[in-house]
């Protein structure tokens, strides 16, 4: 027996507005539960919160800022740069760019710098959107939804078209076996 798998080597593509953002086509599963328990450790200061209304500027930013991290890591690298982009600034000029604002914390900590946030801007829903997104297309929820090419026909119908009576005495079209009037 002989049974071929195919990978996809086309990146996914978000369209936003007028921007691309494409993710990478192919996620090993270890990958994206290292990324999701980085998401998950973002999550933990929220709590149990559904009303996001009731949460502190803070504590949502920095959910927002863990879901930005989470999309960003899998992404392509071209796309990331535009999505996720923390810049170091000291004096005006800019020392480097990270995708992850802490490594862009910390370099800016040693070099008497700031942070610069110049990621891309967008809307909480389409944030959301694009987290829900991504957890069906790399967390297994990405089922084909056809019937595949090795699914069984189904049973062919046995009998032919007859007439029978209904309750309310008209005749009407039945399957199975003709049924005498």
């Amino acid at each position: 027996m002989r049974k071929q798998f195919t990978l996809a080597t086309d990146p996914h593509v978000a369209e936003v507005g007028d921007v691309e953002l494409h993710f990478v086509p192919e996620v090993y599963g270890d990958k994206f539960l290292d990324v999701y328990a980085e998401l998950q450790k973002a999550q933990e200061g929220v709590g149990d919160a559904k009303d996001l209304s009731k949460l502190s500027g803070d504590k949502l930013r920095g959910l927002y800022k863990g879901m930005r991290e989470f999309l960003a890591q899998l992404m392509t690298e071209e796309s990331a740069a535009v999505f996720a982009r923390f810049d170091v600034v000291v004096g005006g000029e800019v020392l480097a760019d990270y995708r992850r604002s802490v490594e862009a914390e910390e370099h800016a900590s040693r070099v008497g710098g700031q942070v610069v946030d110049r990621s891309l801007r967008l809307p909480d829903r389409v944030l959301v959107e694009l987290f829900e997104w991504t957890v069906e297309l790399y967390g297994g929820g990405n089922r084909p939804t056809g019937p595949s090419k090795g699914s069984a026909r189904p049973s062919s119908r046995t009998g032919t078209r007859g007439k029978g009576s209904s309750p309310s005495k008209v005749s009407t079209s039945m399957r199975g076996a003709s049924v005498p009037s």
